[in-house]
């Protein structure tokens, strides 16, 4: 089995490149790192690689990298991808920072990247925009979630941090309650993406740097009263992408005791992963989502 260690970044197809990058450098507060008017790849403030945004005819996230064990034998799991079916292949230089990766896509027909080294593509940075401190996780619709939960369980090394029914996983690969989530839908999309603030002050000067862009919110800030338990706000990006801005999100910091890190807040005591009653799943505190936040992404 291969154990990811932590998302890298996320690739995102764009209809309109030059209108998304304006975004995510002015309001996101990314760095441009490298580009050249059809990719662009975008740094953190403190220099680490974050999204990848490339010129397309459709908006989407299409790749993920995550990180692996410095010592981790490519040929090896090269060999176990094989034995499993996977079809791989090694990429030279495939972004800034990183020389190699092992590549794959998973059931949905997103790309993954496996990198084991990569350097900082600048130092800390002053930004314009909000400046979150990374990319904490990304969520996708998907026509068969069971079959995503087995190939992130048996080929990643993921765990199940909590249900939402039977439709809706949270999957973690490190103590960040999550990293990837799979909502049950007609096909495979984007269903939104995540990025972490330093903490709920941050979250509060990112609904102000919204504001000040003209950006409504969609939901927030709010505490979620169930999985993961973090303090969030959401808007949506130019591609009308759902966007999160995340702090306080559960920890597991010891997977043999298997709880969550105890929190004031928390709905059980300890909390363990569990399977969550949607009809009954209140908000902690904070207002509920706008109707326009509800509706499907095109």
């Amino acid at each position: 089995m291969i154990r990811a260690q932590r998302l890298g970044h996320a690739t995102i197809e764009t209809r309109d490149f030059q209108k998304s990058l304006d975004y995510f450098i002015d309001v996101n507060g990314l760095v441009d790192a490298d580009s050249n008017g059809r990719r662009a790849h975008l740094a953190s403030k403190i220099g680490q690689l974050t999204v990848t945004l490339e010129s397309s005819t459709r908006a989407d996230c299409t790749r993920m990298s995550f990180e692996v064990a410095p010592e981790s034998d490519f040929t090896a799991m090269r060999a176990f991808l094989n034995s499993e079916g996977v079809k791989n292949e090694l990429r030279h230089d495939p972004f800034p920072g990183t020389a190699e990766v092992l590549s794959f896509s998973d059931p949905n027909g997103v790309g993954i990247d496996l990198f084991r080294s990569w350097d900082f593509l600048s130092g800390n940075r002053s930004v314009a925009g909000v400046g979150p401190l990374k990319v904490g996780h990304v969520a996708f619709f998907s026509p068969d979630v069971r079959a995503m939960v087995s190939f992130y369980e048996r080929i990643l090394g993921f765990r199940v941090s909590d249900w939402l029914g039977d439709f809706f996983v949270f999957m973690r690969c490190n103590p960040d309650h999550h990293t990837v989530n799979f909502f049950r839908a007609s096909r495979p999309r984007l269903h939104h993406i995540a990025f972490e603030l330093k903490d709920f002050a941050h979250v509060q000067q990112s609904c102000e740097t919204l504001s000040m862009h003209r950006v409504p919110l969609g939901w927030g800030p709010l505490r979620q009263g169930g999985p993961g338990h973090n303090v969030a706000a959401y808007h949506r990006n130019p591609d009308d992408h759902v966007v999160e801005y995340y702090c306080e999100l559960d920890q597991m910091k010891n997977e043999a005791l298997g709880y969550f890190e105890p929190r004031p807040w928390h709905t059980d005591r300890p909390q363990r992963p569990r399977v969550w009653d949607p009809a009954n799943l209140v908000t902690g505190w904070g207002t509920p989502p706008a109707p326009a936040h509800a509706r499907p992404v095109p």
